[in-house]
Formats: C-alpha cells, structure tokens, sequence
C-alpha cells in the first residue's frame, strides 16, 4: 500500500550527543574521514545503507543505541573533539587570510548543479561535481564564497537498464527536510521568500534552502510552494528536464532570483554583500540583468550598469560543443523579460545581449553562452586546450582579431582530493609517509615499500569487485520482481584482473562504444588467460538523447553474453556513491572522446589521486599533463578521411596499448608478486602528477588570475559614484559610432633591401580618424611569420607613434604615425598595420570588437 504523502521525521538525539547534530549539520562531513568515522561506529551497516548520510544514519539508528553510546563517555569525548575540530576549521584563518586586503571581501558562485555528497544528489555530471569540488576547495582555503543553486526535488534521475539494455529512468521525489538542508527564514521565524514577476501578472515563489558546506554557504531556491500555481510549483522539479519554456523559467530563476536570494541572505547576516561575481556557465546569466536592474534603479544608465557588471563578473564556458549551449527563442524570451520582472531594463536592451554573431536581431536565437561573455569582463575555459578551443568557438563576438586575442583564458580544472582519496591511501600515507595529506605527500620516499602500495592497490580493487557484485545483484533484482540474482554475478569481475575504468556522461562525442569497434579483438584481449583484463563501465544519457542511448544498449548487450559477462560489465545508475569505490578500484582509466571535444574530463583526476594510471586521447587536461611516468596516449587520427576510418585507427592503436604495453607491464611481477615497473608509475603519479590536479591548485589560480584582477577592476569601475563607468559606456558608445570613419589609408616600409636577422623594417602608415582623436585610437603594428593561408602565425604587436603636426589641422586629412620592426628571426615574415579602440579601462584589444586593418 503506498502512503498518500511522505515526510522526513528527524531523529532526536540524547543531550549528550548534541555534537552529532552540529557535526550533521556540516557538509564538511563529505570530505573529512575523521568525522565520517565518529558516524560509522554508530552502526557500520546502517552508515553503508544510508549512503553514507549522517542524517538519515540518525533517523535510521535504535535509540537504545543512541542512549548507549551517550553513556560511553570515550565515545562523547569522541565527538566533542570533531565539533571542536569543526568550530576550529569554520573560524581560523586559512590561506586566503593570509593574502592580504588586496583581495574581494565576498564572491559570489552560481551554477545550475551541485555534486558535493551522494546524500544531496543535486548533480548530472561533471559540470555539478566540479561546482561542489570548487566549494570545498574554497572552504578549505577560506575563500570568501557564497554560492547560489536550485534545489531539484527529483534531482536529475535514476538510471536503471531494461532486459534488452535501453536507459530507463525514474524521477523519486526528495524530501529537503529529510537532507542536510535547513531553511532560511527571517528573524521572525518565516521563511524568506523570492518573488519574480511574470507575464499575465503572475508570480513565481521561491524558499530558499541552506546546505553548509564548511565555511561556505550554499543557497538553493525551491519552486515546491503553497504560494504557487500547480505548474510554478513545479520549475524545480527536475534538473536539466522539461520544455524551452520550463528551462527558461529555471535559468530565470537561477539568475534573477538568485541574485534576490543572495541580497535577502546579505542583509540577514549582514556585510556589503559579495564584490565579484562567478557564472559557471550560462545557465545563471540572467543574474547579470538583474544586477543592471538594480544598478539603474540607482541612477546608472543601461550601458553605464552594463559596465560596472562586466566587470566584476567571472564567466566559465564548460563546453566546446556549441550543442551543449542553451539557446531559447526569441519571442519567449521577450514574453519574460518585462519590467514586472526587470524594473527598468528595455527589453531591447536585454534581448540584444543573447544575440548571436551574425544572424539578424530579430529572429535569432537567444543564446546564453553569448549573453553570459557580454556580461563578463573576464572569462575562461576549463583547460588550456579548452581555452584554445573556446576562443576559435567564440571569435565571431570580436570580428577581425586573431583567435589568441579572444579574451577569454583558461584555468584547468582540479578535484578535490580529500572527498575523492580512498580511506585506504588515507591512512597509508598517514601511517608511511607521516601525513594525512595524501595528495602532497612523498610518495616516492624509501619509508614506503612498492608492495605496501601494491597491497593497498588490491584492496581497493577487491573493494570494486565486491561493490560492482553487489549493485549487480540488486539490479537484476529490481529487474526482475524481487527474484534472486544467478549465481554467475558472485564471479563478476577478478581482484587479481587488470581492471579498466570508464565512467562519464554518454554523449555521441564521447564515444562510448569506441572499445567496441573490433569486437573479436576486444573478446580476446578480455579473455586472454595470462594477462586477464576486465572493464567497468558506467553512465547516463540524457533522458531527450536516444542515440546516446543506443550505445548503453550496444555496450550493455556486448556485455551480456555469457563468455564475457564476467569480464565487462554495465553499472547502472551512477553517482557519487559508485565513483567512491570505482576511481580507486580502477588501474587504468579509459578516456577516449572526439579531440578535441573533452572540455577537461575530470574523471581521470580523481582516478589518478587514487593511483590509477590514465589510457587516454591527448584532450582537456591529460593534453597538458600526459606523461610517460603517468599512463599512455592513445594517438589522434585527427586527418582520417571520415569518422568511421578516425574510429577504427584510433580503437586500433587503443587495442595495440592494451595488449602489448600496458598488460605485459601490469603482470609482469617479481618474486614478490609485485609489478614493480607498474608500481614505480603509480608512485610518480602520486608525487608528481596528483599535486597538479588539485581543486586548491585550481581555486588559488582563480583567485589569482581571475577574482583578484576582477575586484580591482570593479573598484576602478565603480569608484567616485561609478565615474569609470559612465566614462567608458560614453567612449563606448561614441567610439562605435564614429568607427565607420577610420581606415588605414596607406603604408610606406623602407630601411631594407635584401633583409638579414637584426635589420630594421621601417614603417610610416597614414590613418583616417575621422571624428575620434589620437587619444581614443592605437595604431599598431602586427608582424610574425607569414603562413601559406595568407596569415600572420605567432603575431606580435607594436603601437606606432603619432607624427606631431600632421592632419591636425583638417580633422578630415589622415594623420602620420612611425614605427620600426627588428627582423628578429628568419623565414617567411608578414605584416599589417591596425587601428583599434584604448581606453584605460579596457582590459583587451579586442573587447568592443573593432579594428579598421589595412587592405
């Protein structure tokens, strides 16, 4: 009989536990193995089913068991010490303290998704997973953020597989009192609320949920309201589903209402409120308008509010496919984007910043990728090739400048090594190596024997194995009424097996399949008697996306047959809970998309932290960090005539490592039993390598090269009542309309004839300013090696002086300005002479998207 309403009932502890309500009440728990262990003892069994939830292990647990072990005074003292480790960790200075005031007193990260415990499946992949990894990292530094989300009561969904191998999903519904959430509320006790005006003088609610996570407070807008209409109640239903309409009221609500959230939670804590601005991705760029909304109401003009929020705001794009770009349509667009929902913003105005390079205005798409790079001054990818990427994806917003004068950077992205490093190489580097910060320890030091690390490497496999059985059995299980599980699963998998890991979201362009492309050969490589390799594999696909699901199907019928099903198998329904013990029960971790679509890949960090060598093509992070000590480079048949011959080369040369590099290292033992090549790889990945993968390497480089130089910026912006502002959308907008009168007009060079090495190229060119000054422009020089398509490679820039006395008389006659060129280096050499936009405020070359070059 099912119940007619769920709620979540907490559990009471004794007045001498009271320490385990506060320790719950942290997410901090996620990430800290101390603190999971004083949860633990309480009842082993019951911490495994509750998915390792402090809360629901509380609600699950006797209270004779509580009572228990409020008399067990070692036990009390236990977790009194952890809440003091705690308030000690949530108070003291950390590393961002130390830095000095040159640095935002508040920041403010908004993302669609969150993956920081299993416990709030808040997350679809990476994106969500890399957002929580960026929190904690954050928290542990003692960066200043707070971050903005929705609360989804069905999450994204739960994956199971058909009898035939099709992706079935489900959509359970969550209860947040039953989560490590607590609601805001005012000081006198309501709840605080969020209100957006809609079309037809409507409103959509929103209540606001906190999840602590360490020092970091996460804000997550519910929908799921009494003050709603039945169809507004349900925006937060799900992540990433429902219609164009349904994603654009939950982008609306992440950004505008978000923005609302975080003022409300000012104001109840106090503070200034948050100096830089962080959008991971474009879901939350509607944040950018409400700011401009409350600017104008203030006084600004569009354009001046405009600048002031370029400026302190921090884009990240996460994709290199534009497919994975949210575009809505216009109109609907315009049909939301009214005063009851943005006092003072001309729709115009707004609907301009989401137009797309090059199609007309008024039937383009609104593009949220575009509308977010507008709203910031400072953007990056998520890896340098992806930066690379993303400035060839992006140029057509700056016409005319070369792909390296994009502005947009890039910071690899890390993981955070404390939530994602096995306990069990926790407390080997602990007991050898002196610190329980596996992730900086010397893991190359003579206090560590190869067969202790080997030993530990088995463990976590064996841990694999037993784990991969397990959810086996039970999805057989729930896949066929209830009725037992064959026999055959309790022998899936070998401890003993080279064990390859694959794991990821299941787009066409990850390739999935790729392994299967010679089928007998893959068979014999899994079956081979002496060197025996094994394959787990894991993901979903997007519930719209049926091709994606036509290679689970492939995949998990390959893997059904019986000569095999031992070897390979499917794991359904992953999550946070499977990657804990499927990263480090891994040796190899397979990555093999279409380069160079891999934006970064993170799933082959977090393998790596725990000793897993990486198998993968030379895209997002492993482009910059591959290393012979470190795994092996599937080669890129990037100039194959057609997709079909670049798959069959590139599973080719993937079968080739397998078989005759990566097998014999892996059993080839000593008198020990122990692969001591094999071993020597995973120490040097461990010393060398995980340092460099870290989400504090990570979070430090953003506050470096990103949230810092935004701050100062800002500050420059915004100083004397916004003056900076004003100044430059006044130069802006005087500058574009007087651009249609500059030109290059002519060029003279002289000073070589037969040009040799450290001769000097001399330059004369005549410029049209038309209506603008010297002031306004820079005339420069770009030279470099000149490419056989008629480009300049490698370009270099130098600015060209003025010639006092020339056109200043007859603003219409061109100006003179000089220069010189040292020929530095030999070959083919090319240069241009250009006129582009300065102004003390601009940060790029590039950023208003002019040039007038000479033809």
């Amino acid at each position: 009989m099912k119940p007619i309403r769920r709620f979540t009932v907490r559990a009471v502890v004794p007045p001498a536990l009271e320490a385990l309500d506060e320790l719950a009440g942290n997410l901090r728990w996620a990430w800290h193995e101390p603190t999971r262990r004083v949860f633990e003892h309480i009842d082993p069994e019951a911490w495994l089913r509750s998915g390792r939830d402090p809360g629901a292990l509380l609600g699950e647990v006797a209270p004779s068991r509580l009572d228990e072990l409020a008399g067990d005074e070692g036990y009390v003292a236990w977790a009194e010490r952890e809440r003091a480790g705690l308030r000690t960790y949530l108070s003291d200075p950390r590393w961002y303290q130390s830095i000095g005031d040159d640095a935002p007193n508040g920041i403010a990260y908004f993302s669609p998704e969150f993956g920081i415990a299993e416990a709030l499946p808040q997350y679809s992949g990476g994106l969500g997973i890399l957002a929580g990894d960026h929190l904690k990292a954050a928290s542990d530094l003692g960066v200043p953020i707070t971050a903005v989300g929705l609360f989804y009561k069905a999450g994204y969904f739960s994956q199971s597989i058909s009898a035939d191998g099709w992706q079935q999903e489900r959509y359970p519904a969550q209860d947040p009192d039953g989560l490590p959430l607590s609601l805001v509320r005012n000081p006198d006790g309501s709840a605080v609320q969020i209100t957006l005006g809609l079309p037809d003088g409507r409103a959509l609610v929103a209540r606001v949920w906190l999840a602590k996570v360490g020092r970091v407070p996460l804000l997550l807008l519910d929908t799921d309201v009494p003050a709603n209409d039945d169809d507004l109640r349900s925006v937060t239903d799900r992540l990433y589903g429902g219609s164009g309409e349904h994603r654009l009221l939950q982008e609306l609500l992440l950004g505008v209402g978000g923005a609302r959230a975080l003022a409300a939670w000012t104001d109840l804590h106090g503070g200034a409120g948050p100096e830089v601005f962080h959008l991971n991705e474009g879901h939350a760029g509607f944040l950018g308008l409400e700011r401009i909304s409350s600017l104008i109401a203030d006084g600004l003009a569009f354009s001046e509010a405009l600048q002031v929020v370029r400026a302190s705001t921090v884009f990240t794009t996460h994709t290199p496919v534009p497919a994975g770009i949210d575009r809505f349509d216009r109109g609907l667009v315009e049909r939301y984007l009214t005063n009851a929902l943005l006092p003072g913003i001309d729709p115009a105005d707004a609907l301009a910043l989401g137009v797309e390079p090059g199609a007309d205005p008024a039937t383009s798409a609104f593009n949220m990728a575009m509308m977010g790079l507008r709203l910031a001054q400072h953007a990056n990818g998520v890896s340098r090739l992806h930066g690379e990427v993303s400035r060839r994806m992006f140029s057509s917003l700056w016409p005319g400048f070369s792909d390296d004068e994009v502005p947009i950077t890039s910071v690899t992205n890390g993981v955070h090594a404390p939530t994602w490093t096995d306990p069990a190489l926790l407390e080997l580097s602990a007991d050898r190596l002196g610190t329980e910060d596996a992730e900086h320890a010397d893991w190359l030091s003579a206090a560590l024997a190869d067969g202790e690390l080997w030993s530990v490497k088995r463990r976590m496999r064996t841990q694999l194995v037993e784990d991969a059985r397990r959810r086996l059995a039970s999805a057989w299980s729930a896949q066929n009424d209830g009725a037992a599980a064959p026999g055959w699963i309790d022998d899936v998998l070998d401890p003993e097996a080279l064990t390859v890991g694959f794991a990821r979201r299941v787009p066409t362009y990850k390739r999935l399949t790729l392994m299967l492309q010679d089928p007998d050969r893959l068979k014999a490589i899994l079956t081979n008697p002496e060197r025996p390799v094994q394959f787990v594999i894991a993901g979903k696909s997007h519930p719209a996306d049926d091709e994606g699901k036509r290679l689970i199907q492939e995949l998990v019928r390959f893997a059904q047959q019986p000569e095999l099903r031992g070897r390979i198998v499917f794991l359904p329904d992953y999550d946070m809970g499977m990657a804990a013990t499927l990263y480090p029960g891994c040796d190899v971790w397979l990555n093999n998309p279409l380069r160079p679509l891999e934006a970064c890949g993170t799933s082959g960090m977090k393998a790596a932290m725990n000793g897993a060598l990486n198998l993968s093509i030379l895209d997002g992070w492993w482009a910059e960090f591959a290393g012979d000590d470190f795994g092996w480079v599937i080669p890129s048949a990037d100039r194959a005539g057609d997709a079909a011959e670049r798959d069959a080369l590139e599973a080719a040369a993937l079968y080739d490592l397998l078989e005759h590099r990566i097998a014999p290292a892996y059993f080839a033992r000593d008198a020990d039993g122990v692969p001591r090549e094999w071993v020597g790889m995973l120490r040097k990945t461990l010393t060398r390598l995980v340092p460099e993968l870290g989400a504090d390497r990570m979070v430090r480089e953003y506050v470096d090269r990103l949230y810092r130089h935004a701050w100062r910026h800002a500050r420059a912006v915004t100083a004397d009542h916004a003056r900076g502002a004003r100044e430059l959308a006044a130069y802006g907008a005087r500058v574009r309309a007087a651009w249609s009168g500059v030109a290059v007009v002519h060029v003279e060079s002289g000073g070589v004839e037969a040009p040799h090495v450290g001769d000097e190229l001399k330059l004369r060119a005549y410029v049209a300013l038309g209506e603008l000054s010297p002031d306004d422009v820079e005339v420069e020089v770009v030279y470099g090696r000149a490419g056989g398509d008629d480009t300049i490679r490698d370009g270099r820039r130098e600015p060209l002086a003025p010639v006092t006395g020339t056109g200043e008389a007859d603003a219409s006659s061109p100006r003179m300005y000089e220069g010189r060129v040292v020929l530095d280096r030999a070959g083919a050499f090319g240069y241009t002479v250009r006129v582009v936009p300065k102004h003390p405020l601009l940060l790029s070359t590039a950023e208003l998207g002019l040039v007038a070059v000479a033809r």
